[in-house]
């Protein structure tokens, strides 16, 4: 019968062990923000990146800072790479990549004026959107742009990576939230979301519930397998950024708020699980730790990081993702990822169609599609009913003499007559190339004049 949302962090804090009670602090950095920041798949290492410029890479449970430095430029949007030793930044003009040093690896010209980043983890694909209305997808490990799309919808600030299958969502600033593929050129999907632009988003790691916020003051939960809305939230201010945990636990932050919602997703709830005020500021982005009970979040003053029971997976795959991973154990991992890597053609809706395979030769297919056209044909003419390969009486200016005969030299349609046709053209074609086909002197043997006469007689 508590009421959790009003705990405070510092009464939290005199209840937890020495080293849960250091993941609550705070990072004043006044002069460069708002912050905008990005933990590794395992939760170990965080970076920051300032409106201003300051960019810096740290292990923040043991206080390490792994580099620090200015790119005296505009900041948008940060994010990690395969593991800790590479990260991408987006800044004023393009996208670049850095190693854990903080040396520049490449200016990745493609990415015009970005706004925000994603990477797909089992492709090796940095995928950003921008001013210019576009979705870009780039081969970290080859350097080659593996899709270039443009929406359509103009300038895009919201994109997330659904980690079930890979499809990267944008949201525009009409509503509408699409689904975008590498290999394909239109949307996979579209949803209208909201009456106005879309603020933020966020997907849970199942790919089953999707969160977005909008400039209606609304939050909304969707589930995106399919397509519908479950239930919405109203927030005082429209959420300017979402963050699902791995244990469902829902984050959203608005003006100088952050609200965590528990059981929010399949359910509608009436009461926030936590709440925390920031004075002074507003924030800018919350994350949740993977595989830890910790929630962090970027202000206009620096980064903060506050303590959320039961947001964290408390089993982890080591295979997959190691809070406790060593040196030799990251660069072994990164060698069978790279083996591992995936295709830019695998990422759909439905990742299960990998491993469906059609036993059924082409032939069969072709003979059953056939004998399935001759049925219908029997079934449907005492009706009179039209089939696929009848000339049909087009209206609106379709129905003119040389499209109906267009229509009617079509050459797709396949039918039983011509089939057969086929079949005995292929086999005239096969005759033919015997009865000219030379034999050799070694065959030939001690008869082989009679076998050339016999030959030319036929």
């Amino acid at each position: 019968m508590e009421r959790t949302y009003r705990i405070k962090q510092k009464d939290l804090q005199e209840h937890l062990d020495i080293s849960s009670a250091d993941k609550i602090f705070d990072l004043d950095l006044p002069d460069f923000g708002p912050y905008s920041m990005d933990y590794t798949r395992n939760g170990k290492y965080l970076l920051l990146g300032g409106r201003k410029g300051h960019l810096a890479t740290m292990d923040w449970r043991n206080g390490n800072l792994t580099c620090e430095f200015h790119v005296r430029e505009t900041i948008r949007d940060v994010a990690w790479l395969h593991n800790e030793s590479m990260f991408a930044v987006a800044q004023k003009k393009y996208a670049y990549i850095y190693d854990h040093t903080g040396a520049e690896v490449h200016c990745l010209q493609k990415h015009v004026e970005p706004t925000a980043l994603g990477f797909l983890p089992y492709h090796f694909l940095l995928a950003s959107t921008g001013n210019s209305g576009k979705v870009v997808y780039q081969d970290v490990t080859e350097g080659s742009v593996a899709g270039e799309h443009r929406t359509g919808y103009g300038e895009c600030h919201v994109l997330k990576v659904n980690p079930y299958n890979a499809v990267v969502n944008l949201g525009h600033s009409n509503g509408i939230v699409t689904m975008w593929a590498p290999k394909q050129a239109q949307p996979l999907a579209k949803i209208l979301c909201h009456q106005g632009p879309v603020q933020a988003m966020a997907i849970d790691r199942t790919g089953t519930y999707m969160a977005t916020s909008g400039q209606d003051g609304r939050l909304k939960v969707w589930d995106i397998r399919n397509f519908k809305q479950l239930h919405e939230y109203k927030t005082t201010r429209p959420a300017h950024s979402l963050d699902i945990s791995q244990q469902g636990l829902l984050a959203a932050g608005y003006g100088a708020n952050v609200t965590i919602w528990k059981d929010a997703l399949a359910n509608k709830v009436k009461k926030p699980y936590m709440q925390r005020t920031v004075g002074g500021t507003s924030l800018s982005d919350v994350m949740f730790v993977p595989y830890d009970d910790v929630l962090g979040y970027g202000t206009d003053k620096g980064v903060s990081s506050i303590v959320i029971p039961g947001s964290g997976e408390p089993n982890f795959d080591a295979y997959v993702a190691n809070p406790f991973q060593t040196k030799k154990q990251r660069q072994e991992s990164e060698i069978k990822s790279l083996l591992d890597k995936l295709a830019p053609d695998t990422i759909q809706l439905d990742p299960n169609f990998i491993g469906r395979l059609d036993p059924r030769t082409a032939v069969q297919r072709q003979r059953e599609a056939v004998a399935r056209q001759q049925q219908e044909y029997t079934e449907n003419k005492a009706t009179g009913q039209y089939l696929d390969n009848t000339v049909r009486n087009r209206t609106r200016g379709r129905n003119s003499t040389a499209k109906r005969y267009k229509r009617k030299r079509q050459g797709n349609i396949m039918d039983l007559k011509k089939l057969q046709e086929m079949e005995a053209l292929e086999k005239r074609m096969r005759d033919n190339e015997n009865k000219k086909r030379k034999v050799p002197e070694a065959e030939k043997g001690a008869l082989g004049k009679f076998y050339e006469q016999k030959r030319k007689n036929n």
